[in-house]
């Protein structure tokens, strides 16, 4: 009876070893944190591998575009809707994620400038003598936003002449830790990792541009059924609390 059992769990264990796949996500930076959590979870009960790649929603697209494969794809949802536009994304598969919201960050110990109204915002950026966002030319959508609001707040360039770009909202964290740039202006979710900044607060409401967070299946996806997989445990309440940990608002579908 006892060889039974393990000759049984032998064949389960050599049937989920079978089944596991080796799967690519391509995932903006806003996301990385619960996407890792999560997904560090999803691996170790299914046996699956997850390789990320981090980057902007504009050079995550270019990917796909250039024929990238991969099996999941979270972007900003005005990215998405581009992709599927172009076709690129597998009907029926997308799902909205969490909301991330654009925040100022400044070094761990500083004191914290008041950003609650527009023109305190305003005045806090004049003040600074270096500020820190993603460079619009990466295809990101807060450094995007930000390169458009000051333009509207007509301050596009004084910021010209103390902006240190950042790729990836997690170097802008990096500039502010570091001590390169006195102000950090992101995605909240991609400074809070970083232990040598300080959240100062999110941007005031009337200037705030809060983001979607959509996920997605590509077209040609090797491994489709483990990625709905992966979908469905996104939105999970477990999930949801790595989401909410992370700095974002879950998204109830």
């Amino acid at each position: 009876m006892l060889k039974t059992v393990f000759i049984t769990a032998a064949f389960v264990l050599a049937a989920s070893h079978a089944s596991a796949a080796d799967m690519k996500l391509l995932v903006g930076g806003a996301m990385q944190e619960p996407f890792r959590e999560v997904g560090a979870e999803f691996a170790k009960k299914n046996g699956h591998k997850l390789d990320f790649t981090v980057d902007t929603t504009g050079l995550l697209q270019k990917r796909l575009r250039e024929g990238a494969k991969a099996d999941l794809i979270l972007v900003s949802a005005p990215g998405m809707d581009a992709l599927e536009k172009e076709n690129l994304i597998t009907p029926g598969t997308r799902a909205n994620l969490a909301t991330a919201a654009i925040g100022v960050s400044v070094r761990a110990g500083a004191a914290v400038p008041d950003i609650s109204t527009p023109d305190a915002f305003k005045k806090a950026m004049l003040s600074a003598k270096t500020i820190s966002y993603v460079d619009p030319k990466a295809g990101g959508t807060s450094g995007t936003y930000m390169d458009g609001l000051f333009q509207r707040m007509g301050i596009a360039d004084e910021i010209k002449k103390k902006v240190v770009f950042g790729y990836q909202g997690s170097q802008v964290a990096d500039a502010v830790a570091q001590g390169r740039a006195e102000l950090g202006i992101t995605f909240i979710s991609e400074m809070l990792p970083n232990k040598g900044v300080k959240i100062a607060g999110e941007l005031p409401p009337a200037i705030q541009s809060a983001t979607v967070y959509s996920v997605a299946i590509p077209v040609g996806s090797p491994n489709p059924e483990a990625a709905r997989a992966f979908i469905k445990t996104m939105q999970t309440p477990e999930a949801a609390a790595s989401i909410s940990k992370a700095g974002l608002k879950p998204l109830a579908e």
